[in-house]
């Protein structure tokens, strides 16, 4: 099955404006909503942290058919994996069938605010490992006691489930999560514009090869990934709106250790726009838009979540329903 689906900017938008779109994009035939779960957004002025959970959980009272979940959710420093366990099975119960927890190792932006020291990747993936493996084992058994290297548990119950458990998906980027995300995980979540070969000789082969040691195969996860689309009939506004997340477009060297949005911010805002506008596909032709688009379908994704960077998002909602997903969806 292909999917089509939206990416509400939690960064970008406050709480009830947020679920407004999620709600309209639900009307105009989108096929899933997920959202950010940042405790600070990318950039200070304008900007907007409004939290995942209990978001999901109007979006969950207020729509009826969307897929739902958190792209993605970091369940290792602010919270622990039982609290998380708890929450997303409670929305599972919410909304059955309809609810996804995507999680990933998490970014120092948000964390490191809290008081937290920044671990180095590795200790920040063998976190990620060991909250997967908690959070499971307490959506499938009863009095989990759990000693790992970073948490523990003893006799924790989560005592409202849904019959079946939540999907859990795996966000990442680099070889060794992905492995995990086809080992362990029900899909995978990554984000588009990084390069073609970062997909087809990377990422995609990891996913495949981490399937294969749990027995299974690419057909056995859902494989998503976040498009990063600005397409409008008016070129220079598309182009244009890619400013607001001129972060995406920062190097890793420019915004490692960046904790502060202003800094952040600063960083960004210096940026040209021939540069904001390299993260995203671009472009006001939809037959045009849509081919490019495609090409990750033509990858092997078979979930597509259209991130759009302008403040018009009703405008964006509809203009993408009307022109774009139809060719997406006779192409898929």
């Amino acid at each position: 099955m292909i999917r089509f689906g939206y990416k509400a900017s939690a960064e970008q938008f406050p709480p009830a404006e947020l679920l407004g779109y999620g709600v309209q994009a639900e009307r105009l035939g989108f096929d899933s909503v997920f959202v950010s779960d940042h405790l600070q957004p990318w950039r200070h002025d304008g900007g907007h942290a409004p939290a995942a959970l209990p978001w999901l959980g109007a979006l969950a009272a207020r729509t009826e058919r969307v897929l739902i979940g958190t792209s993605v959710l970091t369940p290792t420093f602010r919270y622990h994996p039982a609290v998380v366990a708890q929450a997303f099975a409670t929305l599972g119960c919410l909304a059955p069938g309809r609810v996804v927890l995507g999680v990933g190792s998490g970014e120092s932006l948000n964390e490191v605010p809290l008081g937290t020291v920044w671990p180095d990747g590795k200790e920040r993936f063998a976190r990620l490992k060991e909250a997967v493996t908690l959070i499971k084992r307490l959506w499938t058994e009863e009095r989990v006691s759990f000693e790992g290297t970073y948490y523990r548990t003893e006799h924790a119950t989560v005592y409202d489930k849904p019959e079946r458990p939540v999907p859990l998906y795996i966000g990442a980027s680099g070889p060794a999560a992905t492995r995990l995300a086809g080992r362990v995980a029900d899909g995978f979540i990554t984000t588009s514009g990084k390069g073609h070969e970062l997909y087809t000789d990377t990422l995609l082969p990891a996913v495949a090869e981490g399937a294969g040691k749990a027995d299974r195969t690419v057909d056995d996860l859902d494989l998503l990934i976040e498009v990063k689309v600005s397409f409008d009939p008016d070129l220079e506004k598309a182009r244009n709106d890619t400013r607001y997340w001129g972060a995406l477009a920062l190097s890793p060297e420019e915004k490692t250790g960046v904790e502060d949005p202003v800094e952040m911010q600063r960083r960004a805002d210096a940026l040209p726009v021939e540069r904001t506008a390299t993260r995203w596909i671009v472009s006001s032709d939809p037959a045009e838009h849509a081919a490019k688009v495609a090409e990750y379908l033509d990858m092997g994704f078979k979930h597509l979540v259209f991130h759009a960077p302008g403040p018009d998002q009703d405008r964006f909602l509809r203009l993408y329903s009307d022109e774009v997903l139809p060719r997406l969806r006779d192409r898929g």
